[in-house]
C-alpha cells in the first residue's frame, strides 16, 4: 500500500499542471471574450483627449466591438496615455570652397645718365563660391500607449503606437488607427484559437 500512495503523490503535481493555463493562453482566453469596451480618459492633457476620441471612432469602426460610455456594461476598458507634439523640425547646412594664390616679382635699377631698367611681373588666382541652406517644417508627432484590462483587473492586452502622420491622416488619427487594427488583428486570433 504504501508503494501505491508513492506513486499517487508523484502523479499530483503533473494533474494540478494540466488544470494551469499558461498566461498567453489566459490572456488570449479573455480577449477572445470581450465585446464590449469602454475607452477611459487617456493621461496626457487635451492631444490625449483628441486621441481618446479618435480610438473610440476606430474601434467602433471596426464593427468587432460595442464601444460604451458606461464603465459598468464594459467587458474590458481600455486605459494609457497619448500625445502629440507638434514641433518643428530645422536644418542648416553651410558649404563654401575658397582659393586664394598671389604671385609677384619686381626689380628696378637707375644709372646716373638717367638709364633705368624695371621689370615687374604680377600674377592672381581668386576662385570662391559659398552657399547655404536653412529649411524649417513644422511636424506632428503623435504616440500613443494603451493596455485593455479585464473586469478582474488583469491586463489582457497592451500596445504602444507613434507616427509622424500618414499619407491620408494626421499623426494622431494613424496611432488611433494603428491601435485599433492592431487590437482587432489580435482580437481574431484570439478567437480563432479558442
Amino acid at each position: 500500500m504504501a508503494p501505491l500512495l508513492y506513486i499517487l503523490m508523484l502523479l499530483v503535481p503533473f494533474a494540478a499542471a494540466d488544470d494551469e493555463q499558461a498566461p498567453e493562453e489566459e490572456t488570449a482566453g479573455q480577449l477572445a471574450k470581450v465585446r464590449r469596451i469602454y475607452v477611459d480618459i487617456l493621461t496626457g492633457g487635451d492631444t490625449a483627449l483628441q486621441i481618446r476620441e479618435l480610438l473610440m471612432t476606430s474601434l467602433q469602426r471596426s464593427k468587432q466591438f460595442i464601444i460604451t460610455e458606461n464603465e459598468d456594461k464594459a467587458d474590458a476598458v481600455l486605459k494609457g496615455a497619448g500625445e502629440d507634439e507638434v514641433f518643428t523640425d530645422t536644418f542648416q547646412a553651410s558649404e563654401g570652397i575658397n582659393a586664394h594664390s598671389q604671385l609677384g616679382e619686381g626689380g628696378s635699377a637707375s644709372t646716373r645718365n638717367y638709364a633705368s631698367s624695371t621689370n615687374n611681373h604680377s600674377a592672381g588666382l581668386t576662385i570662391g563660391e559659398n552657399s547655404s541652406r536653412h529649411t524649417e517644417e513644422r511636424k506632428h508627432e503623435a504616440i500613443a500607449t494603451v493596455r485593455l484590462v479585464g473586469k478582474n483587473g488583469d491586463v489582457i492586452w497592451s500596445a504602444t503606437a507613434e507616427s509622424l502622420g500618414g499619407k491620408f491622416l494626421g499623426a494622431s488619427a494613424d496611432v488611433a488607427d494603428k491601435i485599433a487594427k492592431r487590437l482587432v488583428a489580435d482580437f481574431k486570433t484570439a478567437k480563432a484559437s479558442k
